[in-house]
C-alpha cells in the first residue's frame, strides 16, 4: 500500500478542473494510487479589487499551496504554468509539465466578432499588462479597465455590461466547456502570450523522489522544451506580473523558434524579438532572445507599470 498523493489546488473553477484532470492521468498511470484533493484558498483569489502588479503579483497564487507541501498537509500542488513565477521557491520544482493547450488568448464579447468591430472608445476589461500593452498598440482609443476573478466572475461582468470586450486565456475558457463563448483568437506571430500560457505544470518539494517518480509519467517533452525557452526569457528580463512580457516558443524537426516581446501598457509601446536555436538549448535561447531585447531598449520598459 502506498499513501494516497495530496494535490493542493485553488478552489476556482477551472483549478479544480486542473486539479481534477491531474488526478485522473495519475490513477490511470498508477492502477491503485489513491489521489485526494486540498482545495485551499489563496491571497491571489481573495484580493480582487486591486490589480496583481499592486498586491505582491502571481506568487500570491501559490504561496498557500508551497505552505500546505512545506507543512505536509498535501504532495503537489497544480498550477497555471502562465501563473508561476520565473523563478521558484527554494526547495520546490516543476516535476511535470504537461501538453499545452491553445495558448492563445481569447477575444470574448456579446455584440462584436473581433477588435477591429468594437466602436470607438470601448471598454475592454482584463488587469494583464502584456495584453494591456498589445491592445494599445492595435487600438489605442479602447478604455482598458481592470478585470479580475475567476472565469465565470469575468464572463458574468461582460453579460451584465460592464465591459464591451474582455480578453482571457483561451485554454481556461475551453477547459471549462465555455469555447463557444470565444469570438476571436488573438495568435501568435501578431499577438504573443504569457511565457508558458497554455500549460499546466505539476509543482513538487524537490526532495521528493516519491512523488517525483509518480509524476514524470505526465511529463511532456516538446511542452517542457518550449516553456522552458520562454521562461527562461523571462527570467532573465526579471519578468513578473508589472511588467508587460509576451513569449512563444515553437518547437520544430530543425530546432526551435522563440518569439519575445517586450511592451509598454500605458503608451504601447512593443518591442519585439526572435532568434533560433537547436533543441536541446532552450534555456540558451531565451537568454539570448531577452539580450535581444535589452538590447532594442527593453530595459526603460521593465520597470514596474503599476
Amino acid at each position: 500500500m502506498t499513501a494516497p498523493l495530496r494535490i493542493a489546488t485553488r478552489k476556482s473553477a477551472l483549478a479544480l478542473w486542473q486539479a481534477e484532470h491531474v488526478a485522473s492521468l495519475l490513477r490511470q498511470a498508477h492502477p491503485g494510487l489513491v489521489v485526494e484533493l486540498v482545495p485551499l484558498s489563496t491571497r491571489g483569489d481573495e484580493i480582487l479589487d486591486r490589480s496583481l502588479a499592486t498586491i505582491g503579483g502571481k506568487g500570491l497564487f501559490l504561496k498557500e499551496l508551497e505552505v500546505a507541501m512545506l507543512e505536509d498537509r498535501a504532495d503537489i500542488a497544480v498550477h497555471s504554468l502562465k501563473d508561476v513565477p520565473a523563478e521558484l521557491e527554494p526547495g520546490f520544482a516543476l516535476s511535470a509539465v504537461l501538453p499545452r493547450a491553445d495558448a492563445a488568448d481569447a477575444f470574448i464579447a456579446n455584440d462584436y466578432a473581433n477588435l477591429a468591430e468594437l466602436p470607438n472608445g470601448a471598454r475592454v476589461g482584463t488587469s494583464s499588462l502584456r495584453r494591456q500593452a498589445q491592445l494599445r498598440a492595435l487600438r489605442p482609443d479602447l478604455q482598458l479597465l481592470d478585470l479580475r476573478g475567476n472565469v465565470n466572475t469575468r464572463l458574468a461582468k461582460l453579460d451584465d455590461g460592464h465591459y464591451d470586450a474582455i480578453i482571457l486565456a483561451c485554454a481556461g475558457v475551453e477547459r471549462l466547456g465555455l469555447g463557444q463563448r470565444i469570438r476571436t483568437r488573438l495568435a501568435s506571430p501578431g499577438w504573443l502570450p504569457a511565457p508558458g500560457q497554455g500549460a499546466i505544470a505539476v509543482e513538487s518539494r524537490a526532495n521528493d523522489w516519491r512523488v517525483s517518480e509518480l509524476l514524470s509519467a505526465l511529463e511532456d517533452e516538446e511542452t517542457r522544451i518550449a516553456v522552458n525557452a520562454e521562461r527562461a526569457m523571462n527570467e532573465t528580463l526579471g519578468g513578473s506580473c508589472a511588467v508587460a512580457i509576451g513569449a512563444w516558443c515553437v518547437v520544430a524537426e530543425h530546432g526551435l523558434t522563440l518569439h519575445g516581446m517586450v511592451g509598454n501598457a500605458a503608451t504601447g509601446e512593443l518591442l519585439h524579438a526572435q532568434a533560433d536555436s537547436a533543441g536541446d538549448t532552450p534555456v540558451a535561447l531565451g537568454q539570448e532572445v531577452a539580450a535581444m531585447l535589452l538590447e532594442l531598449g527593453a530595459e526603460d520598459f521593465l520597470k514596474p507599470q503599476r
